[in-house]
């Protein structure tokens, strides 16, 4: 997909209340509603549709027939004012929908950096996701889901509403989540969802050192294999392992969960 200065089709459809950078290179038959501000070096292909209030940044790829910004598919919206906010470097394959808030969700659906959304996938309203995530075909989040940066949701995977996937969490292919997924953490489905052990692979290639790698091995083991309650564990990880950061972000999660961990 080449960029080149200031290509609009003669068949796309743009809002006089759009707001388009000068670089912008809109597509054969794409839509852009009112309300919609495109960064510089963006390319809107073609039968793409967007629609406001939704802020895009710089340097963003939306392939052929994705709709972005649509109102939210939820019963309760009334047609209030809410919003989708994307960053930078994002690319949205075929088909790729993503929905602005509510305002029983906080009113918007926020898109963060270099995340590489494949065909099919969809993020709803209220959603947060982070930088560097990989959404592999089909992947879909319910409402109000928060993905952490680095995490990647395999394909044909669904995410409860309200969950809440960790950094550089690995959700393997058709999995049904339905409460929050480790940081750090391969989580794959069978009959049940379980946790198969760290994401060694992974992580050593984003250049997590050995060492880490290590203490996150062995954390795991003390939080899941261990026969101590869950407190008494997450003590014990930050007793021995407290000086790697990544470590003590596990324990910070976990405490945190609301609907308990996959394990």
């Amino acid at each position: 997909m080449t960029m080149t200065m200031t290509e609009i089709d003669s068949t796309a459809v743009i809002s006089g209340n759009a707001v388009l950078a000068p670089d912008v290179v809109v597509g054969a038959y794409a839509v852009i509603g009112p309300h919609v501000t495109v960064g510089s070096g963006c390319l809107i292909g073609p039968f793409t549709r967007i629609e406001g209030p939704t802020t895009i940044g710089e340097r963003n790829q939306f392939y052929g027939h994705a709709s972005i910004g649509g109102p939210p598919q939820d019963l309760k919206y009334k047609g209030e004012h809410t919003e989708l906010a994307i960053g930078n470097d994002n690319v949205f394959r075929e088909f790729v929908t993503i929905n602005r808030g509510t305002t029983g969700g906080g009113g918007k659906t926020t898109i963060g950096n270099e995340n590489f959304f494949m065909a099919y996938s969809h993020v709803a309203h209220d959603c947060h996701v982070g930088s560097y995530t990989i959404f592999a075909n089909n992947a879909t989040l319910a409402g109000h889901v928060e993905i952490a940066d680095y995490a990647t949701i395999g394909a044909f995977s669904a995410v409860h509403q309200f969950c809440r996937v960790g950094e550089h969490a690995f959700v393997g292919g058709g999995s049904m989540i339905t409460q929050d997924v480790m940081p750090y953490a391969k989580t794959v489905a069978s009959r049940d969802n379980r946790s198969y052990g760290i994401n060694t692979i992974g992580l050593e290639r984003k250049g997590f050192s050995k060492e880490t790698v290590e203490a996150l091995q062995r954390a795991y083991k003390i939080l899941i294999r261990s026969k101590l309650r869950a407190d008494e564990a997450l003590q014990k990880i930050e007793e021995e392992l407290g000086n790697f950061p990544e470590a003590r972000y596990l324990v910070e999660f976990v405490r945190a969960s609301k609907r308990g961990i996959i394990r």
